[in-house]
């Protein structure tokens, strides 16, 4: 039986990670994965999605009559769009396989990667069967960590059958743009397929939203931005409606709609896309062997140190998605490093997951950190909010694209702790960072005012709103009321 430092099960953002970082300790380790290098987060997950995204934002811009210019004879086929995001994957994937390769155990004796491909099956604590393309084989290892991620969620009464009715891991079998399409889900994969095939222009999308909210965890207003911007672009939004048969024809689909105020709707449709969250992937990997029972949602329960138990008394550990904690590629990466940092004594550091920034691909893009106003209301925490919109930031102004802004919110207690921001428009998902850092090293508002932003950018909207908190910002509230935007809260 072949002995293994560690064995990792997934190689997705999570088990990858922890992979490397344990080759930077001189170990030896097995990573398995049964489909795709790179799991989800490669081929059906945010690199082809977001892929997708940029190809159709990239479309409609080029399809935009407002800019001074007009593009003639723009056609987009959607067999080219799959290629095209089938190869931004296969980069990624070749890129993986080239460094397990590197790292292989011919010459590397410190530090090496033995990559199988099979299924997984704990036998015990520290043994793992192999069921691969070429038989069974099993192997040992001291440490084992679970990284298999999730797969999307079903419903028993509306099989998907990857024709007609698709999740998101089958979207890539289409061989052309639908003429119509509903998206049963409103939560942030809903919204960001009903962005893309809005933006492709080619298929008139239909979002079935159970509440009268799209992306329901976030603020009021992040939601009516999120939701008036799809029905700019398009999207049919069925708010307070719920599914009640789907009938399928020949060539459509019959979907049958019940709203709150008690009237139904039949909506005729080519294919119906199931976007209602994730489970997790835990079938198959004997963990009754090892008693190891996944909690009520069907997810690992894991402490501080991403242990399935007591650290001290554990050799199997859980990153990613399996965890139930945010669904996010950076919480996947950061906890499987975390993981092995821990294993082999080096870490220096605890998980926090309440700052973990989240980008949302809609139009325009959306990026978060850190709490929001409903969260810090049901939790009875004082707060004030600051709004600045976009459409006041002069390189915003220059691209032509000022729909978006930056919200920030700071701690009303006379200490003005950064507790969370929400952005939205041009590089969102790049400045949030900057929050993000900021909101980590606990530094205090007040201090960020000493920070120049050069100019033109579109950072200077977050020097604004700063700024406005204490009355210094250059456009003031009262002269563009619907722009600059003061709110406070303090628990009765």
């Amino acid at each position: 039986m072949t002995k293994f430092d560690l064995a990792v099960i997934g190689s997705g953002p999570g088990g990858f990670a922890a992979t490397m970082r344990a080759v930077d300790f001189g170990k030896n380790v097995c990573l398995i994965e049964a489909g795709h290098i790179g799991g989800t987060g490669i081929m059906n997950g945010p690199l082809t999605s977001k892929t997708m995204w940029e190809l159709s934002v990239d479309y409609s811009i080029a399809a935009a009559v407002d800019r001074g210019y007009r593009a003639s004879g723009l056609q987009v086929d959607y067999g080219m769009v799959k290629k095209t995001v089938i190869a931004a994957a296969k980069t990624k994937q070749y890129q993986m396989l080239s460094q397990i390769e590197t790292f292989s155990p011919k010459g590397n004796d410190s530090g090496s990667i033995t990559y199988k491909r099979g299924f997984a099956k704990f036998l015990d604590r520290n043994t793992l069967q192999i069921d691969g393309e070429n038989g069974t084989e099993t192997i040992e290892a001291e440490y084992i960590i679970i990284a298999t991620g999730s797969r999307p969620r079903e419903l028993a009464e509306l099989p998907v059958d990857q024709k007609q009715i698709f999740d998101s891991d089958g979207l890539l079998n289409l061989d052309k743009f639908p003429e119509r399409m509903m998206i049963l889900g409103s939560g942030i994969i809903g919204c960001e397929f009903a962005a893309i095939f809005s933006n492709f222009g080619q298929t008139e999308v239909h979002l079935l939203d159970r509440t009268h909210r799209v992306i329901p965890f976030e603020d009021d207003d992040v939601s009516d931005f999120v939701s008036n911007n799809l029905e700019k672009n398009g999207v049919i939004i069925h708010h307070t409606a719920t599914l009640r048969t789907v009938k399928k024809e020949k060539d459509h689909l019959e979907v049958v709609l019940d709203y709150d105020d008690g009237h139904s709707q039949v909506v005729e449709v080519d294919i119906l896309l199931v976007s209602i969250g994730r489970d997790a992937n835990t079938i198959g990997l004997g963990l009754e062997n090892v008693a190891i029972k996944p909690n009520v949602k069907g997810y690992l329960h894991i402490n501080e140190e991403c242990a399935i138990g007591t650290f001290n008394n554990c050799n199997i550990f859980a990153a990613g998605d399996v965890t139930g904690q945010k669904a996010l590629y950076g919480v996947a990466e950061e906890q499987g490093r975390f993981i092995v940092e821990a294993i082999f004594g080096a870490s220096t550091y605890r998980l926090d997951y309440s700052y973990m920034p989240t980008l949302m691909f809609f139009k325009p893009e959306l990026a978060s950190v850190g709490a929001n106003e409903k969260s810090l209301r049901e939790k009875k925490i004082p707060y004030k909010a600051a709004y600045y919109s976009n459409e006041l930031v002069n390189r915003a102004i220059a691209m032509r694209s000022t729909n978006g802004f930056v919200k920030i919110i700071v701690s009303n207690d006379g200490s003005d702790k950064i507790l969370g921001m929400r952005a939205a428009g041009p590089q969102a998902s790049a400045f949030i960072v900057s929050i993000a850092y900021l909101i980590n090293s606990n530094i205090r508002l007040h201090d960020v005012l000493q920070s120049i932003h050069p100019h033109p950018s579109v950072t200077e909207g977050i020097q604004e709103c700063i700024r406005i908190f204490y009355n210094q910002s250059i456009y003031k509230p009262k002269a563009f009321p619907s722009l600059i935007k003061v709110t406070e809260w303090n628990p009765e």
